[in-house]
């Protein structure tokens, strides 16, 4: 995470959601009324938008990029007015911005909006973000969609190519500059405010001869399970035992008292690549219920599985499939874990909805990940034969809709497989479907009846039944045989994809669109 900057130096002060808005209109109470009354919301609503960035440009020499947005709104008559700029992150290619904005969404009024990042030169990294002269800035890249486009996505969040014009008068070429992702919510009006005091005690030391410099990030968690910072406090230098300036919540920016918070402690860092000390998750009502009763949290670090492994086969993976795919929206499971006051589950949402399993780009399935590590803690066994299962039926229900879709479900594993024989079948049974499934061993497990799944001798797996499998689907790869960077993980995971992927068509005489 970057870090904000200000008028105090270094970019260590605190930072605030609260949301800067657009001037809201004439609105017609007795339509709106009208609607309300038969069930429809939002004819006129505000709505809170939020900013992060993917893969920006680096323009800097001797560091990285300090990125802030600018939002236009383009009117009807074509004039493009200025109306918001976020705070200024320092040293940041994939920035997550911390300042709101917000804007009275019409339903009948197309409402074009523009967003460009820039680069803050460091010369101006003490003036207040209001003054800076952005013909003084670089361009990072700009991007454009209507109000509508966002709000009406299942989970309110749009990612957008940056696109930077080049500067060259003769040229019509544009360059792509990375992507910005645009999260939308309905905000309800709220006069309750929470006053918080937060304190730490005996901090980790994460500096090599002093102490932390500590300072906390405030989140909420949206239904997607995405997390949207609201608040940062200021950096305390040299301090093991901080207690920061209060911090203001509105219910509006987290939503409601009983609405998930995520409270992440960082020792700051000037190079942008801040320290995770630990984190926490409550809400509003847990941390009050903390304070009636003199207790404290212990902050939780979380350990993930393979030493960050499966964060680079997730990224990896996924950066190269998603070209493939027009929505980008990814069902995501978690197995192995057992809930917080639950029993172990070999299928479950990664997101945390009882509702629904897709989550919104390989930025959703992370940040899905990371939120799910708070409320399960890992637990054997190893079982695949939910999770292929429910991949099966996903590819099924396609089918069975005329829809001409070729599924790919990537497995993360750090154990050794105990349902050896039920995901023979799992398999079996989705070797007839458009499905391919790829599996990645991660640490020091014996993996040697992966193999056996993979097929690599040539043999078909046979069902309890005796039935014998169409066609391999199944692509296994133990990270630590690739350790050695002669091939690379992606690579080795994909090579079979393509050959599956034909036979699958072939045989079912499925050719390309024209």
């Amino acid at each position: 995470m970057g870090n904000c900057c200000s008028d105090v130096g270094g970019g260590m002060a605190a930072v605030s959601g609260a949301t800067s808005s657009a001037a809201t209109g004439n609105q017609n109470d007795a339509v709106d009324m009208y609607l309300r009354s038969h069930g429809i919301h939002g004819l006129f609503s505000q709505i809170e938008l939020s900013f992060s960035a993917t893969s920006l440009r680096d323009r800097d020499v001797f560091s990285k990029s300090d990125p802030m947005v600018v939002v236009y709104i383009k009117e009807r008559d074509g004039a493009i007015n200025e109306v918001f700029r976020t705070e200024v992150v320092l040293n940041s290619l994939t920035p997550t911005w911390i300042a709101k904005y917000t804007i009275t969404y019409h339903f009948e009024v197309v409402q074009n909006l523009l967003f460009k990042v820039f680069d803050v030169d460091t010369q101006y990294h003490n003036v207040e973000v209001k003054m800076l002269k952005l013909e003084e800035q670089q361009s990072l890249g700009e991007a454009y969609c209507t109000l509508s486009e966002l709000v009406t996505k299942p989970n309110r969040s749009l990612t957008l190519d940056l696109i930077r014009r080049e500067e060259s008068v003769s040229s019509t070429h544009s360059q792509h500059c990375g992507k910005l992702t645009v999260h939308a919510e309905e905000c309800f009006s709220s006069k309750s405010t929470a006053d918080i005091i937060l304190r730490c005690i005996d901090l980790e030391s994460k500096d090599l001869f002093s102490k932390s410099d500590p300072f906390l990030v405030i989140s909420k968690l949206v239904e997607s399970g995405t997390s949207i910072p609201v608040c940062k406090t200021e950096v305390l230098k040299n301090d093991h035992n901080p207690t920061w300036k209060p911090v203001f919540l509105n219910i509006q920016q987290v939503g409601s008292k009983d609405s998930p918070l995520v409270i992440e402690c960082f020792n700051f860092n000037s190079n942008g690549k801040h320290d995770l000390i630990g984190k926490v998750q409550k809400s509003l009502a847990d941390l009050e219920k903390l304070h009636l009763g003199r207790e404290g949290e212990n902050l939780y670090l979380p350990t993930l599985v393979g030493h960050n492994y499966e964060n680079k086969a997730i990224y990896e993976v996924g950066e190269v499939l998603q070209f493939y795919d027009a929505d980008k929206r990814y069902p995501a499971w978690g197995f192995g874990a057992r809930p917080i006051d639950g029993p172990v589950s070999h299928c479950f949402n990664l997101n945390g909805s009882s509702n629904y399993c897709e989550v919104q780009g390989i930025q959703g399935i992370m940040m899905a990940y990371t939120s799910a590590l708070f409320n399960v803690s890992l637990a054997g066994p190893t079982l695949f034969g939910h999770v292929i299962n429910r991949a099966s039926f996903v590819a099924c229900d396609s089918l069975s809709t005329g829809a001409k879709k070729y599924f790919a479900l990537l497995i993360i594993t750090d154990g050794v497989i105990t349902d050896l024989q039920e995901t023979k079948d799992a398999l079996v049974k989705a070797s007839d479907l458009p499905l391919s499934i790829l599996i990645v061993g991660v640490g020091g497990a014996d993996f040697k009846e992966m193999e056996i799944l993979d097929a690599v001798k040539g043999e078909r797996l046979e069902s309890t039944t005796g039935c014998i499998a169409s066609r391999d689907i199944v692509q296994f790869v133990p990270f630590r045989d690739l350790q050695s960077g002669e091939i690379s993980m992606v690579g080795a995971l994909l090579a079979e994809l393509p050959t599956q992927f034909l036979t699958y068509m072939r045989r079912r005489d499925i050719k390309p669109s024209t």
